[in-house]
């Protein structure tokens, strides 16, 4: 007799809680092979395809193209055939971070049709501004199985709930959201499973602007002999601020979520957290252009000069190791890291993603251009895995190839430090005693002030640009 076993949206690794539908590879009523890719999602890092760990055929999928699932959300439900001896059917074992299938849930369970859309949410307010309750509303459909660990730790929150108890909510990014605009968690009717509140309620609270907390803002009717100049100013100031929302709503509205959503939250918080600075210096790179052409002309594989730029800082770096470090403000420690993990700027169709070079301290320049080269190549495809868009600790920004001289970028949170890299271009130089045409590029280094002051910073990037100026500098730490 078949079983029908749910199949649940793994853990992807490095932390992620939800993920994007991008791509369904399959239909109800398919037959799928263990471990064939069944869905595309895109989650903070990258696009990934997914993969079933049972193999039978598809009796119901769990949201449409488009859909933001929390990890552990169903994805799908395959009827399978007899259960091997002892009872339980066997899975690949070969799954994503975070589940197994090597024992999956014994009981049967019955199938049901996708889930209809639930209700629209009542969207009344009470006159203290917080939601009226929904009469009449109907949940989301029940799902397959025993959501047990998930859905318990939801409706335990919900009976809970108090003025200061705890919120429906499992996701650390809706928090953050929430806190991020002041949303007041425990004004909002969760949309998800058992009242769970999703990243789409905050968003519509904040559309609608009926969640925001107002517990600390003034009466509505203060007397006016009461009322100064100074109070009137700020009111006006707050009412043009919360009624810019409605002259905005006219514009083309593009939501902030899956890679760019990822970057705007670490580029925030980088600037929020870390108090950057930069330096810059000009750098005459004729005679590295020159090595890097004889050692291509020499035959073999082709020297990339990012991979040429790679290798300076790696120099670089071990002679002044507080920018390969990061910071713990809970722990007020530095921590410099004994491992150089290197990430890159690559920017793709969906937009600026960093790879990172594992061990690039390691690496000769040959080894660094064929990662560089791998791991574009499938920055472009989308194919990058969480694990090689996270854990670096300095990065290399080279965008020279955007045709720009210079630049302040970000630091890349929660590093200490990027160099950036303007394009190389003919100017007029001393060289030598003489003015001559040679090719000038412009480095930058944005760093983390708290690891390090001014003269550190500035020795590494003078040390750089000597590297870049006369490449045999290299060879007394090579």
């Amino acid at each position: 007799m078949a079983q029908v076993l749910e199949f649940k949206l793994p853990d992807l690794g490095e932390g992620l809680t939800e993920a994007e539908i991008v791509r369904w590879l399959i239909e109800v009523g398919d037959v799928v092979a263990v471990d064939q890719p069944v869905v595309e999602v895109e989650t903070a890092k990258a696009m990934v395809e997914v993969p079933c760990p049972y193999g039978g055929v598809v009796t119901a999928r769990f949201g449409e193209e488009g859909t933001e699932l929390p990890v552990g959300a169903p994805l799908l439900t395959v009827a399978v055939g007899e259960p091997a001896a002892g009872g339980e059917t066997e899975g690949s074992g070969n799954v994503l971070v975070g589940y197994g299938t090597g024992a999956p849930p014994a009981r049967r369970r019955r199938v049901r049709p996708a889930p209809a859309k639930p209700a629209a949410r009542n969207t009344a307010t009470r006159a203290n501004g917080s939601p009226a309750p929904t009469v009449g509303s109907v949940g989301p459909a029940p799902t397959v199985g025993n959501r047990a660990s998930r859905a318990g730790a939801v409706r335990a929150a919900v009976a809970e709930r108090s003025a200061d108890g705890p919120v429906p909510v499992i996701s650390p990014l809706v928090r953050r959201l929430a806190r991020e605009h002041g949303v007041d968690l425990r004004q909002l009717s969760g949309s998800g499973p058992d009242g769970l509140i999703l990243r789409a309620d905050v968003e519509d609270a904040l559309r609608a602007g009926t969640a925001l907390g107002r517990t600390a803002a003034a009466p509505a009717h203060a007397p006016v002999a009461e009322t100064s100049a100074a109070d009137m100013a700020g009111a006006a100031t707050r009412a043009g601020l919360a009624q810019a929302p409605a002259r905005a709503a006219s514009g083309t509205r593009v939501p902030l979520k899956g890679v760019r959503g990822a970057v705007a939250d670490k580029l925030s918080r980088s600037r929020r957290e870390i108090p950057d600075a930069t330096c810059w210096v000009d750098a005459d790179a004729t005679e590295l252009m020159r090595a890097r052409a004889a050692m291509n002309a020499s035959g073999g594989p082709k020297i990339s000069l990012l991979a040429l730029i790679a290798r300076i800082c790696m120099a670089a770096l071990a002679r002044h190791p507080e920018l390969n470090s990061t910071v713990d403000m809970e722990a007020r420690e530095v921590i410099r890291l004994d491992h150089v993990h290197l990430g890159f700027a690559a920017q793709t169709e969906r937009g600026l993603v960093v790879p990172v070079v594992r061990d690039a301290h390691a690496r000769d320049a040959e080894s660094l251009t064929a990662e560089f080269a791998r791991l574009t190549e499938a920055a472009r495809a989308g194919t990058l895995t969480p694990g090689e868009l996270t854990g670096g600790t300095f990065t290399l920004n080279n965008y020279g190839v955007f045709g720009v001289d210079g630049s302040t970028p970000i630091i890349n949170h929660p590093e200490a430090a990027m160099l950036g890299v303007g394009r190389i271009v003919d100017k007029p130089w001393v060289h030598a005693g003489e003015l001559a045409v040679r090719q000038v590029v412009q480095l930058s280094l944005t760093f983390d002030h708290r690891v390090c002051d001014g003269g550190t910073a500035g020795g590494f990037l003078r040390y750089v640009a000597d590297c870049v100026e006369q490449p045999a500098v290299l060879l007394r730490t090579v």
